[in-house]
């Protein structure tokens, strides 16, 4: 399992950031695991996650007082919440889910359909993710310090003792048990701070796992083998590029699944209940990623949804093996599939409602299917799906703050013309009623993630109450459209992406409900460096812009990213060790003509942020101002890449909300 959640960034769903780089992933898909190993000898143990410092503050440098109106107005968006599905009970008559009544995520029990949630820890930092461990009393939870990200592996005991159990220092970020709860596999980079590698320990003494992967890299597990003897594990280079292998727990003997070339993703893996077969996710023969059924002991590889023109984006195995659950994206939406592997017959289960299927689950000794679902007008709960009477069961209904959720918008589905006349997909949030409308353009990180019609109470606000349009982009390199789509902004084509949000300013201008003279950008990690691109190349078109834990300078930010992360950075943007490549990454640096901004500007970061560094919001702040701008600035010392804490991510709605409306407000 590793860390919730999903891939979906600040006020796009959560409250967290994700990624720039790999996403974090559920369980049965590949991520480029943060993690961190056993160290020899362990920390002593800890009664909780220990608190981030009692000094971290929030800083805001150049904004203005809040208005209480404007506090009352948006009060109702931001005590939205969600329930995440952590795990099922082994006769999937209960679960455990991830949800926030504090401020906080923290895990609660929920002991039958709508039933009350039970809150299990009480930590004042995020509980990221959480598992029963079969056979005990025990449940394993990961959580970090103040956003850092170094995220350790705890025990939650009867009687609600946390006991730690990896060493307090390293980072951490996956894990995987066997079905007898005897071994648990995870991943760390105690080794060097830069190698990731994976670990397997004999029930939950993590101090004294054994490692089990040597090459240097980022290194995850995936799955054990019914009897535990074997564990497949990924070596995740590029998201263009990762490798799958079978690692003999016996004999310490690995051996590679599937070819050495060509490069592919592969990005899940389980074994067949019997161990002769895999299944595996992986666009090795085709532009989308594809399930396959491989024969172990002769190498045989079968299609199996090859019928399917979109990509599985994860998968999960019930005990029996004998059905297989498959999330499709079509389009940015979720496709609930079954697969019986005896006959290789794929079903749709019906009654499933539109929207994003989420952290795949099955129950131990149960045909039940639990997942999490949300859309665009349903922040996120959980639901399973008996198999043999073909019902879906609700666990719980999240509150949405008194919200009418009729009110909610759709997103239209849209495509639009680039430069090379490639069409690029959106969704277009259009508030009711007559325009012309303000619009702002909304831009996902990673940049290999993709923008997904997820619950956003920022967007909902905005179409809702401010009657402003969204319009949500997947320019080129997104994922979920094929690898060649993925790999349209990789080195020196980075700034074609930018030239893609060119465009849709000029289809933006065509629409008769837009107002073209009232546009903003608003983006993060990634999206926070085509922020301030856009606001370099399309400024005079661009009222203001929201950098949220944004990219400055790529040349800074690959040498200062932490060091586990840097060369799979480099395989996305170009090593800028080399002269040629640090002159084109220097010259679309925004930090380079930061002088030329001259529209409005709103950053906001965290002090912890281990993936983008602080000091390239503080660079650029600094820069911007230096030229006679004024820059709203907002620093939380206790959060990372994004904010996970409820009283930060309230005020940087609150900030965001009246930055845009002052901005996009008309003018005589």
């Amino acid at each position: 399992m590793v860390a919730a959640r999903h891939g979906a960034w600040a006020l796009l769903g959560s409250l967290a950031l994700c990624a720039c780089g790999a996403p974090e992933r559920p369980r049965s898909d590949l991520a480029p695991a943060c993690a961190d190993a056993p160290a020899a000898a362990a920390a002593p143990p800890a009664a909780a996650p220990p608190a981030a410092s009692p000094s971290t503050t929030l800083v805001l440098d150049g904004t203005p007082a809040i208005p209480d109106a404007l506090r009352a107005r948006v009060s109702q968006y931001i005590n939205t919440r969600s329930a995440e599905l952590a795990s099922l009970a082994p006769d999937g008559r209960s679960v455990h889910v991830i949800t926030r009544f504090g401020e906080t995520a923290q895990l609660h029990h929920v002991a039958m359909p709508m039933g009350a949630r039970r809150q299990l820890t009480f930590t004042e930092e995020p509980i990221r993710a959480a598992e029963p461990v079969p056979g005990t009393d025990t449940v394993l939870l990961l959580s970090d310090v103040g956003g850092s990200e170094d995220n350790q592996i705890y025990a939650l005991e009867p009687g609600g003792r946390i006991r730690l159990l990896t060493d307090g220092r390293s980072r951490h970020e996956s894990w995987v048990l066997s079905d007898d709860g005897a071994r648990i596999a995870f991943n760390g980079n105690a080794r060097d701070g830069r190698a990731v590698d994976v670990y397997v320990a004999d029930g939950l003494d993590l101090a004294h796992a054994r490692r089990v992967t040597t090459e240097p890299g980022h290194w995850s597990p995936l799955a054990f083998s019914h009897d535990g003897r074997r564990l497949i594990v990924v070596h995740y280079v590029s998201i263009n590029d990762s490798r799958l292998h079978v690692v003999d727990l016996e004999t310490g003997a690995m051996a590679r699944l599937g070819p050495e070339a060509p490069a592919a993703s592969y990005r899940a893996a389980l074994f067949s209940r019997d161990g002769a077969r895999a299944y595996v996710t992986t666009d090795r023969e085709g532009e989308h990623v594809e399930l396959y059924e491989v024969e172990l002991a002769s190498g045989t590889w079968r299609a199996l949804t090859r019928a399917i023109p979109w990509s599985v984006e994860s998968i999960a195995l019930s005990r029996d093996g004998r059905t297989l659950a498959l999330v499709v994206n079509e389009d940015g939406w979720s496709a609930l599939h079954l697969l019986d592997t005896r006959t290789r017959r794929l079903t749709r289960p019906s009654g499933i409602p539109r929207g994003l299927v989420r952290t795949l689950r099955f129950a131990r000794d149960a045909g039940v299917l639990g997942f999490t679902l949300s859309g665009p007008g349903a922040t996120g709960d959980t639901f399973t799906y008996e198999l043999a009477r073909r019902r879906l069961v609700r666990w719980t209904e999240s509150e949405i703050g008194g919200l009418d959720p009729a009110g909610f918008v759709e997103p239209e589905l849209v495509r639009y013309p680039s430069f090379d006349e490639r069409l690029i997909p959106a969704f277009f949030y259009r508030p009711r009623g007559d325009g012309p409308f303000p619009v702002v353009v909304l831009i996902h990180g990673g940049p290999e993630a993709q923008a997904r019609p997820w619950f956003s109470p920022l967007v909902q606000y905005l179409a809702r109450e401010s009657r402003i349009a969204v319009a949500v982009p997947n320019v080129r390199g997104s994922d979920g459209y094929g690898k060649a789509y993925l790999q349209l902004d990789d080195g020196v084509l980075r700034e074609d992406s930018v030239r893609d949000v060119g465009a849709l300013l000029d289809w933006l201008a065509m629409r008769e409900d837009v107002d073209p003279r009232r546009v903003a950008v608003f983006g993060g990690s990634y999206g926070g460096y085509m922020v301030l691109a856009s606001l370099l190349h399309f400024g005079e078109r661009l009222r203001a812009g929201v950098d949220l834990v944004g990219i400055s300078n790529f040349v800074t930010f690959l040498e200062n990213t932490r060091a586990y992360r840097q060369d799979l950075r480099r395989a996305e943007y170009g090593d800028e060790r080399d002269p040629e490549m640090r002159a084109f990454l220097t010259r679309i640096s925004p930090l380079t003509r930061a002088a030329e901004i001259r529209s409005a500007l709103f950053v906001a970061h965290g002090a912890n942020d281990p993936r983008v560094p602080v000091s390239e919001a503080e660079q650029l702040v600094a820069a911007v101002r230096a030229s006679g701008q004024e820059v709203w600035y907002m620093l939380a010392r206790d959060e990372g890449h994004g904010f996970r804490r409820k009283e930060n991510a309230d005020r940087f709605l609150q900030l965001g909300v009246m930055f845009l409306e002052q901005h996009l407000a008309p003018r005589e």
